[in-house]
C-alpha cells in the first residue's frame, strides 16, 4: 500500500485527536507539534484530544502540552477515564457507588467528580464473617504505573465477590520514547485469568469515547474526523462510531498492518506535519 501525498480533505467541522503516538512518544514531542496546533487555531478548527490513556488528568495533559510549547484548555481534553466515570454514573443504579480503582489520579479524579466513593486495599465484602457493605460495587482498571500485587489481589477479591468489572480501555501496549511497553490490557488479562470475568471496556475501539467527544464538539458523525496511530483502537473506534479517520504512521500501526484488517482509515498520512499541510490546503 502507498500513501497519497496530496490527500483531499472535505467537510470538516471538528477533529478528535489521539495523543500517544500522534502528538508525542512519552515526553518527546513529534516534529511539527507546535505548527499543527497553530494551524488549528489559525483555521478556528475545534478539536478534542481524546485518549485511551487514563493515567493523567485534563490538567496534567494541559501542562504536558504547555511544556512542549502548546496551549490548550482543559475542556479540549477527553480521557477514557472521564468517559468511563460519566458512563458509569449515567448507566448504573444510584446505589452502585463504591469503586475499587486500579489506576492513577487521571482515573480517580473523574470518578470522585462523578460522585463515586473509592474503596481501599482489602476492603472486601465477607458475608461469612458478617462483613458486608465494605467492599466495592465496581472494579475499574486503567493504566497504573504503580501497579502492585496487593492491588491485583484486592481487585480479584472484589470481582469474585460480585463487583462489576469495567476497564477504561484494553490497550495491550503504550508507545514510549524507548518503544512499546505494557498497557492496561496486560492488567485486564491477569484479572480475567484470576476471576473468569471479562471486563466491559469503555475506551476505543468502543464508540462511547468518540460519541462523548462529538457532544463536546457540537459536531456530528458526517463532519468530524478522528486522527490516530493505532488501527485496532483509534481507527476501528472511528469506524464503530461512524466517523472518518486519518491514520498517521508515527505510532503503533504500519502500512503492512493495513493489509491484515477488513476495515480501513479514510486517509493515511506520514505524521502530523502531513496532516497540517492537508488542513491548510483544505481551507
Amino acid at each position: 500500500m502507498t500513501i497519497n501525498t496530496q490527500p483531499q480533505l472535505n467537510n470538516i467541522a471538528g477533529l478528535i485527536i489521539d495523543m500517544d503516538g500522534v502528538l508525542w512518544h512519552g515526553n518527546q514531542p513529534m516534529a511539527g507539534l507546535q505548527d499543527f496546533f497553530k494551524t488549528l487555531r489559525d483555521l478556528s478548527m475545534p478539536f478534542i484530544l481524546a485518549t485511551n490513556n487514563a493515567s493523567l488528568t485534563q490538567r496534567q495533559y494541559r501542562d504536558k502540552l504547555a511544556a512542549m510549547g502548546v496551549v490548550i484548555n482543559d475542556n479540549e481534553v477527553l480521557t477514557s477515564s472521564m468517559a468511563t466515570a460519566k458512563f458509569l454514573r449515567e448507566n448504573l443504579p444510584a446505589e452502585k457507588r463504591r469503586v475499587f480503582v486500579i489506576g492513577e489520579d487521571g482515573l480517580k479524579q473523574p470518578l470522585l467528580e462523578q460522585g463515586f466513593i473509592l474503596t481501599d486495599l482489602y476492603q472486601v465484602n465477607q458475608p461469612a464473617k458478617g462483613i458486608d457493605g465494605e467492599g466495592a460495587d465496581i472494579v475499574v482498571s486503567g493504566l497504573d504505573r504503580q501497579l502492585t500485587w496487593d492491588k491485583l489481589a484486592t481487585a480479584t477479591l472484589n470481582i469474585r465477590a460480585g463487583a462489576l468489572f469495567y476497564a477504561t480501555n484494553a490497550d495491550t501496549t503504550l508507545p514510549t520514547e524507548l518503544g512499546e511497553v505494557i498497557g492496561n490490557g496486560g492488567t485486564l488479562a491477569a484479572l480475567e485469568a484470576a476471576t473468569g470475568v471479562k471486563p466491559v471496556s469503555i475506551g476505543k475501539p468502543e464508540p462511547i469515547l468518540y460519541q462523548q467527544a462529538l457532544t463536546m464538539l457540537g459536531t456530528n458523525e458526517a463532519n468530524t474526523v478522528a486522527i490516530g496511530d493505532r488501527l485496532n483502537t483509534d481507527i476501528l473506534g472511528a469506524v464503530n462510531a461512524g466517523i472518518r479517520s486519518i491514520m498517521v504512521l508515527t505510532g503503533v500501526s504500519s502500512l503492512t498492518d493495513l493489509e491484515q484488517v477488513d476495515y480501513q482509515p479514510t486517509w493515511v498520512m506520514n505524521d502530523i506535519k502531513a496532516v497540517t499541510a492537508a488542513l491548510r490546503a483544505y481551507i
